[in-house]
């Protein structure tokens, strides 16, 4: 068993882990931050992805010891400080971006680190991007256009599929 500690939304975290241990595991058993979902675990689905110090990663195939020390945000530090969605969140629920809810943690980690990179994507770039999130329920067409909105983007122009 080894030692780790980082930091979860903001709050210092750590824990006894096996070497074998995944992030993802991690944050949903030892933290109980399931909001992360582990869709896969093979790095194909992205319903699993955070960000660690900054940079949007699949924690179902990152280990627990590599984040020792290190800055990881979830979907449950997305909302605002006064416990409101972020505008990200909002965007989802406005154009009806989700439908079961499986994928949206890793899709919202997904869009945020995306508009960090590019605040105002076109809409080849956001269906680029998203090329690792496996939604099996909406079609991508409104998680697109919440991703549009979200970067403050006029979304009426975004064609039906």
């Amino acid at each position: 068993m080894t030692q780790v500690k980082m930091t979860v939304n903001g709050k210092a975290a750590s824990g006894e882990v096996e070497g074998r241990t995944l992030l993802a595991q991690f944050l949903r058993e030892d933290q109980g931050l399931t909001g992360t979902h582990i869709g896969c675990d093979t790095s194909q689905c992205g319903a699993c992805v955070v960000h660690v110090n900054g940079e949007a990663v699949k924690a179902c195939t990152m280990l627990a010891i590599e984040a020792d020390g290190a800055n990881v945000d979830t979907i449950e530090g997305q909302a605002d400080a006064d416990g409101s969605l972020n505008v990200i969140q909002q965007a989802f629920q406005d154009h009806h971006g989700l439908q079961c809810g499986f994928c949206t943690p890793g899709m919202v980690m997904s869009a945020a680190a995306l508009l960090k990179e590019n605040p105002k994507p076109s809409e080849a770039e956001v269906r680029h991007y998203l090329d690792g999130n496996i939604c099996r329920c909406t079609g991508y067409h409104n998680i697109v256009k919440a991703i549009m909105a979200a970067s403050g983007q006029d979304v009426s122009a975004i064609a039906a599929e």
